[in-house]
């Protein structure tokens, strides 16, 4: 990178013209216009070209942004906690399934912990589309975990084949499923389409169809009244096809989700009138999700009323729902933090846990921005959302 620290590189700037001159291509092939969540797909999931298919750093100081297992182990341990009682209760045939799995942080503290408290499962399997950050990622746990945990982990490429019991995990993963983007007309539903404009990007809309549409009026429907003209937002219709996917054949067992967002009425609210897209790029966030294709992170926020639809629709009990500090704190957070500060060599180190910590859980911070959801089929999630409980607001 250059010496300014929020200026790409020539290689950068070229990588991601390779990718801009892809995305051009697409839409004079498709008559000069393509979906928004055509150009999202591109822009983040382009074989050797997208932002998740790419080699650059993506994760942590040096990279976009920061997700909360880059901070530490707390965060991998509470969920661990949270899952340690349903991989017990099925016993030596469960499975852990981890969806996008980061640098490799999550498992690593993840698989420990579960160890550590006789939930080991018996193999940890986790959906990286990134070839490079599935390199990444055998590298740290290698490096991280012994010898016969290491052994337990494995990739694969989509969903768990044939039936299988255990636990489904995703942490920021649903924010980056290509959406969507619907604009309200003279009261008709439209949907945003990308354009070519010049050696950039513009955009045009085209009419709605049926299944948008009819996602855009069950909103409607749920929060009291028609969105007003001019209306723009984010919407997943396929967010019921996607969990069924990627639950697979999950015959036993439970699935939490982790993310930010908002409950339904909350999300499209009438003042939240652009909707939620944006970009993160060296930490900071833009509204042109339109520059630098490729070396930017595209993200729209999760309305997690479609994904309590979508979880219990695709067969699933509704466990609960809170946000990260309530997951946390009802997850053992304040004796993870008190072990691992009993372990800590100096003054240095205690301060650093607790500053973790609060970056868990400080409503500024990731506490409330950030919410989880839990699922269960035949075991008990239940104890995962002991405090905090919001599952009114959906």
């Amino acid at each position: 990178m250059s010496s300014q620290p929020h200026a790409p590189s020539d290689d950068a700037l070229a990588h991601s013209e390779r990718l801009r001159a892809l995305i051009h291509a697409q839409i004079d092939e498709a008559g000069g216009a393509i979906p928004f969540w055509k150009f999202m797909e591109l822009a983040l999931y382009a074989p050797g070209l997208g932002y998740y298919s790419a080699g650059a750093a993506k994760f942590g100081a040096a990279g976009d942004f920061v997700t909360a297992p880059e901070l530490g182990p707390l965060f991998a341990e509470c969920i661990a906690e949270a899952f340690a009682p349903v991989l017990r209760e099925i016993g030596a045939d469960a499975q852990f399934f981890e969806i996008g799995g980061g640098s490799g942080a999550f498992a690593g503290d993840a698989l420990a912990h579960l160890a550590a408290l006789d939930a080991t499962p018996a193999r940890y399997a986790i959906l990286e589309p990134s070839a490079d950050l599935r390199e990444r990622q055998r590298a740290h746990l290698q490096q991280r975990l012994p010898a016969d945990l290491f052994a337990r982990v494995d990739w694969v490429d989509g969903p768990m084949p044939g039936d299988w019991q255990g636990v489904l995990f995703a942490n920021e993963v649903v924010d980056a499923l290509p959406t969507p983007r619907f604009v309200i007309g003279e009261g008709e539903v439209f949907e945003e389409y990308v354009t070519r404009d010049g050696d950039g990007f513009g955009r045009t809309v085209h009419p709605a169809d049926a299944l948008l549409g009819s996602a855009v009026r069950h909103v409607e429907r749920q929060r009291g009244g028609p969105l007003p003209d001019g209306y723009r937002s984010e919407l997943l219709p396929q967010l019921p096809y996607w969990v069924q996917a990627v639950a697979g054949g999950l015959t036993r067992g439970a699935m939490l989700f982790v993310d930010y967002g908002y409950a339904r009425r909350e999300f499209y609210r009438d003042d939240r009138d652009a909707g939620t897209l944006r970009a993160f790029h060296r930490h900071q966030v833009t509204g042109d999700v339109f520059a630098l294709p490729g070396l930017q992170d595209l993200t729209a926020s999760v309305d997690f009323t479609a994904l309590a639809e979508a979880g219990t629709h695709a067969g699933f009990e509704f466990a609960g729902y809170c946000n990260q500090t309530s997951l946390l704190l009802g997850n053992r957070l304040e004796q993870r933090l008190a072990a691992h500060e009993a372990l800590a060599t100096d003054e240095a180190g205690r301060y650093t846990l607790r500053q973790q910590a609060k970056r868990l859980t400080l409503p500024g911070e990731m506490g409330e921005a950030f919410q989880a959801i839990g699922f269960a089929k035949n075991v008990e999630l239940d104890h995962a959302f002991l405090i905090g409980d919001m599952s009114h607001r959906l």
